[in-house]
């Protein structure tokens, strides 16, 4: 079969990725025409556009560059006809996916979703259209499948895909060389994670190095986003001393002794890997007081939305100064009663997301739908 798979951001890459390894294990036959990234790419897809083109974060930067978006949504349609799939396959990515699904109903194709919008936040609305639209959703986060059945639409609940890619990690012990490969002394290490787009790398990293000077005891390392330069980052940084790795995520968990994080899937990944971690988000003014009006949970951080309660601390917006962040990272090290809680909280997480397999029970429901509506 021929599939169109759209994802646009580093994390729906390594899921979509994911996902048509095991697609490929149930169709032999498979041929993927994609939008994603070099994870993607490596499975063996035609990769139409990358995500370091696609990606824009926040209402500003969206409103910015809405010339581009809208070119990328009208090729992207021209491009759907022109290969004619036999599914289109959408992973997260809520505003450009979205119209996509609209228009590829329309026009008779068979829509999937892996791996829901967060609508459950805000644009609650945004549900009927989905309904309307999209023949098979799979979501990640238990209680996505209760917030699809209050509005009489089934979704399929598969596990979340970050278990799979923890468990796949654990086979290879690639952490035990980390330091030696990548010239870090034996000082315990703090991981900064300021996100994957160039926008929110440049608001939060500097924001993230202020606190440096103030633990001379650890070692900074940045998790380098596989999209984005070292020239990049050199430039924030500006310090020799902090070291930029790449692709090596999982092994900076592993021999780190806390986290700062930007909000997204970082911070689950991090709980995961029972890493100490404090979550960091600061957008452009307008972006958050926009985002103020609109969202409606109570947490910005994967980890707390699925717990339902504060189990990692968020500094977010104006919460966000060197001095507070000083103060959480001091706890998150230092605290033996708030790190054991910490590591309780995230025992019941890891129990409550269940088994890993998410990306196998997704093909195998993506090959079970297409059957019975072929």
């Amino acid at each position: 079969m021929k599939y169109y798979i759209i994802a646009g951001e580093a994390s729906g890459d390594l899921h979509a990725s994911n996902l048509m390894r095991e697609i490929k294990s149930n169709d032999h036959d498979a041929f993927f025409r994609c939008w994603g990234g070099d994870l993607m790419k490596a499975q063996g897809a035609e990769n139409v556009r990358h995500i370091s083109e696609i990606s824009f974060m926040g209402f500003a930067e969206v409103v910015l560059n809405l010339r581009t978006i809208l070119r990328n949504i009208s090729f992207c349609k021209s491009d759907i006809i022109n290969f004619n799939p036999d599914a289109i396959i959408l992973v997260d990515y809520p505003g450009f996916n979205l119209r996509i699904a609209e228009f590829a109903h329309n026009k008779g194709y068979k829509v999937i979703y892996y791996i829901s919008p967060q609508i459950w936040a805000w644009k609650q609305s945004r549900v009927y259209k989905i309904r309307k639209v999209v023949g098979k959703m799979m979501v990640i986060l238990p209680f996505e499948k209760d917030f699809y059945r209050r509005f009489e639409f089934d979704a399929d609940y598969v596990g979340n895909p970050l278990l799979d890619a923890v468990e796949d990690y654990k086979k290879k012990n690639s952490y035990q060389h980390f330091r030696v490969e990548n010239n870090l002394n034996e000082k315990p290490i703090v991981a900064l994670l300021p996100g994957s787009r160039k926008q929110e790398i440049s608001r939060m990293l500097s924001v993230m190095l202020a606190v440096q000077k103030d633990f001379a005891d650890l070692q900074f390392v940045i998790a380098g986003a596989p999209s984005i330069s070292a020239d990049f980052y050199e430039k924030i940084v500006k310090d020799n001393k902090i070291k930029i790795v790449y692709n090596r995520t999982y092994d900076l968990f592993m021999n780190s002794d806390a986290a700062l994080v930007t909000s997204g899937t970082a911070t689950l990944e991090a709980a995961l890997f029972d890493v100490p971690e404090v979550v960091c988000y600061k957008g452009s003014w307008i972006s958050y007081q926009i985002a103020k009006l609109v969202i409606k949970v109570k947490y910005i951080s994967l980890v707390n939305l699925i717990m339902d309660k504060k189990v990692v601390t968020e500094l977010i917006q104006t919460k966000l100064t060197k001095n507070n962040l000083k103060a959480e990272l001091q706890t998150v090290l230092n605290n033996k009663a708030h790190i054991s809680q910490l590591k309780s909280d995230y025992a019941q997480l890891k129990h409550i997301l269940g088994d890993a397999g998410a990306s196998k029970k997704a093909a195998e429901v993506i090959s079970n739908y297409l059957k019975s509506t072929h």
